[in-house]
C-alpha cells in the first residue's frame, strides 16, 4: 500500500516563509512526475507546481518567482519552498505523484491527506 505524507504547514505572517515535504512511502516500483495543489474554502483544488524525475519543474503563475518545487528521488519526496507568501496562498496543500507500484501494473494517481497553509498577521 502506497502512503504519500505531508508536513510543513502552519500559521504564517504575510511575507514569511514555509517549506512543505511529502513522502511516499510503500510498494513503489517508480515514481513519475510530482505535484503539489492547493485548495481554499469555496475554491476548486487549483495546480500550484510539478516536477518530472528529471527535475523540470513547472509552476502556476501566481507562484512563480516565490515557491521553488524540488525532489529527491532517492528519498521519495517532493518539497515546496515557498517564500513572500501572501494571505491569498492559505490553503489546504496536496502532494500529488504520478506512480506505478508494480513493474506489471498501469500508471496511477495518488494523494495525500493535505497540509493546512495559514497566511495571517
Amino acid at each position: 500500500q502506497v502512503q504519500l505524507v505531508e508536513s510543513g504547514g502552519g500559521l504564517v505572517q504575510p511575507g514569511g516563509s514555509l517549506r512543505l515535504s511529502c513522502v511516499a512511502s510503500g510498494r513503489i516500483f517508480i515514481i513519475y512526475d510530482m505535484a503539489w495543489y492547493r485548495q481554499a474554502p469555496g475554491n476548486q483544488r487549483e495546480l500550484v507546481a510539478t516536477i518530472a524525475s528529471n527535475g523540470n519543474a513547472n509552476y502556476a503563475d501566481s507562484v512563480k518567482g516565490r515557491f521553488t518545487i524540488s525532489r529527491d528521488n532517492a528519498k521519495n519526496t517532493v518539497y515546496l519552498q515557498m517564500n513572500s507568501l501572501k494571505p491569498e496562498d492559505t490553503a489546504v496543500y496536496f502532494c500529488n505523484a504520478a506512480m506505478r507500484v508494480a513493474a506489471t501494473l498501469g500508471r496511477g494517481d495518488y494523494w495525500g491527506q493535505g497540509t493546512q497553509v495559514t497566511v495571517s498577521s
